[in-house]
């Protein structure tokens, strides 16, 4: 029986961690723009009110219906709609650019943008290719872009305590890792259903997980195999519905992750996302139905009640962008991300192992 209590963490990781985000002030004005509706823009949307040197100037989509939805947020009363990203761009004076647009079509929009001087916030991943990633370093360090990729997840309570249980050292050392992302199919948009933009299902959401399992264990991936299927339900297109991806762990160790778009319309949530860590001293897990659960060498199996605040990742970036503090998401680790998030799909896609 799992009994309850507080994560044993030392008084000052634990008041770091726990205290929650605060609206901060940026050394200037500036003039966001959003390019695209796909994704996660109320990470974007939801912080304004906590940003009073954030103005959202501008939003694009092309689905008409989409976009007019979009802007009856009352966020968005000053903000002008526009049909083209382009002529957006063109017209508008920006600052900062958050690319929501869909996976096939981000990294030429990623580069419009640096190319223009702007920084970009954008949606997970950068690049579905290895080649355009690499064209994204390049712009970006040459015009010195401040660059940020919207993934929310590991500011969640539940991940930041599996990373504070990691670091504290009450697991040992992470030798494996197993990992879980369980979706409603639903209604998908058009984009979705075809492979030149909807680029896979391991890019897609596999990313998330991806980073989740190196954040929270500190460990690093060296190579990946991998399948992928798609069983039944046509009108999701070309989407993959099935997937299963293996990584091999710098230390010799072993991770893998499962995916579908299988849970059923009853389900009273739209995701199942779990996230175990195994070690040398004991196991942190996190589902759902449980909560996050820990046991050790010393400790009986039992479940973690005093968790982290939720931390936000567009305030992460804006606040290592423009007031120079450290950020938890870090430009090398979005580079990174994306570079195992490609092996993974190419490894599903072409099978055998790949190097990362």
């Amino acid at each position: 029986m799992l009994t309850r209590r507080a994560l044993v963490l030392s008084p000052a990781a634990l008041a770091a961690a726990a205290a929650p985000p605060a609206a901060i002030r940026l050394p200037r004005r500036l003039r966001l723009a959003i390019l695209g509706l796909d994704g996660h823009t109320a990470e974007i949307v939801d912080q304004t009110p906590r940003l009073p040197d954030i103005e959202i100037a501008a939003v694009s989509d092309a689905d008409s219906k989409a976009l007019a939805k979009f802007m009856a947020k009352p966020q968005l009363a000053k903000a002008k709609p526009y049909a083209d990203a382009r002529q957006m761009l063109d017209r508008e004076k920006l600052d900062l650019v958050a690319v929501c647009n869909n996976n096939g079509e981000r990294a030429a929009a990623i580069l419009d943008c640096i190319s223009r001087k702007l920084d970009v916030i954008a949606e997970k991943p950068f690049a579905l290719h290895l080649a355009g990633l690499n064209k994204i370093k390049a712009a970006a360090a040459a015009n010195h872009t401040k660059l940020g990729m919207l993934l929310p997840m590991r500011f969640d309570p539940q991940y930041l305590a599996l990373r504070q249980i990691v670091k504290e050292g009450l697991i040992g050392e992470v030798a494996q890792i197993a990992s879980q992302k369980s979706y409603k199919a639903g209604h998908r948009a058009p984009w979705y259903l075809k492979r030149a933009t909807y680029g896979g299902t391991i890019a897609w959401i596999g990313i998330h997980m991806i980073d989740l399992m190196r954040y929270t264990s500190g460990r690093e991936f060296t190579e990946v195999i991998g399948m992928q299927t798609h069983i039944g339900f046509p009108d999701l297109g070309e989407m993959e519905n099935v997937t299963a991806s293996i990584f091999k762990l710098d230390n010799g160790g072993i991770a893998n992750l499962r995916m579908d778009y299988l849970r059923t319309e009853s389900a009273a949530t739209h995701g199942d996302d779990r996230l175990r860590l195994a070690g040398t001293q004991g196991v942190a897990e996190y589902q759902a139905s449980t909560g996050v659960t820990l046991m050790t060498s010393s400790q009986k199996p039992h479940v973690v009640e005093l968790l982290p605040a939720r931390q936000s990742v567009f305030l992460d970036f804006l606040d290592s962008a423009y007031n120079g503090k450290p950020a938890s998401l870090t430009l090398a680790d979005m580079y990174r991300v994306t570079e195992i998030t490609i092996a993974a799909q190419q490894a599903a896609d072409q099978g055998g192992l790949v190097k990362i």
